[in-house]
């Protein structure tokens, strides 16, 4: 261990804490006061989507949210596997994986020169910092600036990779961990701005349960039995408890619009994670597989959902249950 990070353990740990709590509340408190623009712009060579090609519309774009390793415009390496693996699967989803969930600037960490140093050198440092973020997040005096901010981050990412406000093509928000802190904040901005279709679906979701889902059309938990991070969320959070029945995530509940689908036995992190390609299920499929082909086939069930919504309204009601809904309502 070097004596760096001895130093740092003994007795300057307190003081960067302090320090990254005061940082991520600058970034929100810098976008609302427009003393610094976001960033809009992806390194060379970087497209604003890949999939389903421009040229036509796809069935759905698809914004992945990665978890606090997430410092950069691409993804993290786990994040990365899964975008691949939906692609691979979905050709038919325009995917975009840029959106810094933890910066409300849009401004990647890992180009910082301060952090690139940190970087080689107390890589857990950066960790605290996202982690910091989502706490940003989640405090109801800055939650609304930060789900503003971000909200609109993506919202300019989805308009750069073609999407047309009010055109009617399903936007999924896929949030890994604390990403879900963030797509949940943005439902509404998505809402006002692109006037779109919304689905979410959290991976090992870790969120508050404060913000209003009224605006998105369902919210399917991916979660088991061994995420223990996941759990930890639920508890530490009194919104996501049953008795706080206004809160924005027990609404949603009682709605129906929130599906639990378990993902047992993978873990939060690690390798048996969700989005592990070496863990193996008894069908021969890796975690990874599995994941990928829930989440293919819960945009596609919502998919044929909607165009049957459509084709009702201009045939007329049918009777019958409401097709591509295979799911189970969360109790």
């Amino acid at each position: 261990m070097s004596e760096l990070l001895l130093l740092l353990l003994a007795g300057g740990v307190g003081p960067v804490l302090l320090a990254e709590a005061l940082l991520a509340r600058y970034e929100v408190l810098a976008y609302t006061a427009g003393w610094r623009a976001p960033t809009t712009e992806l390194p060379e060579g970087m497209p604003h989507a890949l999939g389903a090609a421009a040229d036509r519309p796809p069935d759905a774009y698809l914004v992945y949210l990665d978890g606090i390793g997430k410092r950069r415009f691409r993804d993290s390496r786990d994040g990365g596997r899964l975008v691949k693996t939906l692609i691979a699967g979905a050709p038919e989803l325009r995917v975009l994986g840029q959106v810094l969930p933890y910066s409300p600037l849009a401004d990647p960490l890992a180009d910082r020169p301060v952090w690139a140093w940190l970087r080689r050198h107390v890589g857990l440092l950066l960790f605290l910092h996202n982690v910091m973020q989502i706490f940003v997040a989640a405090d109801r005096r800055y939650r609304p600036l930060y789900n503003r901010a971000v909200g609109t981050q993506i919202a300019t990412q989805l308009r750069l990779a073609g999407y047309r406000p009010g055109s009617g093509i399903p936007v999924v928000l896929l949030s890994y961990s604390g990403g879900a802190q963030v797509a949940t904040g943005a439902v509404d901005e998505l809402h006002a701005q692109l006037r779109s279709p919304l689905l979410l679906i959290t991976l090992g979701g870790f969120h508050n349960g404060a913000n209003d889902l009224t605006h998105a059309r369902h919210l399917h938990l991916l979660t088991s039995a061994e995420d223990r991070i996941e759990r930890v969320g639920t508890w530490i959070f009194p919104q996501r408890w049953r008795l706080f029945r206004r809160s924005g995530w027990n609404r949603a509940r009682r709605a129906g619009r929130v599906t639990v689908h378990r993902l047992d036995p993978a873990t939060h992190v690690g390798p048996r994670s969700y989005i592990s390609p070496e863990a193996q299920l008894p069908d021969g499929r890796s975690h990874l597989d599995r994941t990928a082909d829930t989440v293919i086939s819960l945009i596609r069930a919502e998919r044929s959902a909607t165009a049957a919504t459509e084709d009702e309204q201009h045939q007329g009601p049918r009777q019958g249950r409401h097709p591509g809904r295979t799911d189970r309502p969360d109790g």
